[in-house]
């Protein structure tokens, strides 16, 4: 292999290197502003933007609650066309009225590039597919039984579940995620140190009565990993 070939792989591999960190590089800056996006809006950073995300998210939820996803969908659509309509017929007659000529009302908006760019995209789905196989895994992991007192716990979740499953539907419990997800990480922002000594000392009890309860039925106990 001459000087020439050489330089021209180093070039290469140095270019494989620069793409390859760019991409993480975008990867890591996407998670890193939809994480802080998030947390902004949780923990009621702004809370105009924060009233108007939560306000809508329930809106929509508690209209799915009383009505058929088709309804919600058509009427919401309806109310869209109507506005839009109204101010192209608005702008239209004060156009006439005035001999004026500033065009189509929602120009800027037609013309807008819709398309989702690659790079936002990308690392979007490759952390959801990521997320998506590590609870697969997971699941296999429970449901065959790899450790017993995993899958014991998740049995006993399984069957809280149906009786939660009893008491609530499916849009319920979907508000009620909603409401906490905006409530709960604020309320632990402000108490958080008379939460944490009441989650301490209720996990040391959990964890004194798992202990007792695996000493007293041996089987229980998981294998101790080799080394």
């Amino acid at each position: 292999m001459d000087h020439m070939d050489i330089t021209m792989l180093f070039a290469f591999a140095t270019f494989i290197q620069m793409n390859l960190e760019e991409s993480i590089y975008l990867k890591l800056k996407g998670l890193a502003i939809f994480y802080y996006f998030v947390l902004d809006l949780i923990y009621w950073r702004d809370v105009r933007k924060t009233g108007v995300v939560f306000g809508s998210m329930m809106f929509l939820l508690l209209s799915l609650a009383f009505f058929s996803v088709l309804s919600v969908v058509a009427y919401l659509s309806l109310a869209l066309l109507t506005v839009t309509l109204s101010f192209r017929v608005y702008k239209n007659i004060m156009g006439a009225v005035q001999k004026s000529n500033e065009g189509h009302p929602f120009k800027q908006y037609l013309e807008a590039d819709l398309e989702l760019p690659e790079d936002k995209v990308k690392p979007a789905v490759e952390t959801i597919l990521s997320h998506i196989n590590c609870t697969a895994k997971e699941v296999r992991r429970l449901f065959l039984i790899e450790d017993l007192v995993d899958s014991i716990k998740f049995g006993i979740l399984l069957w809280l579940l149906t009786y939660i499953g009893s008491w609530f539907n499916g849009m319920t419990l979907i508000i009620l995620g909603v409401v906490a997800i905006f409530t709960l990480p604020k309320v632990y922002e402000t108490y958080k140190v008379q939460i944490d000594n009441y989650v301490g000392m209720a996990t040391t009890q959990i964890n004194k009565v798992m202990t007792q309860v695996q000493e007293k039925v041996p089987f229980l106990k998981k294998k101790a990993k080799t080394q």
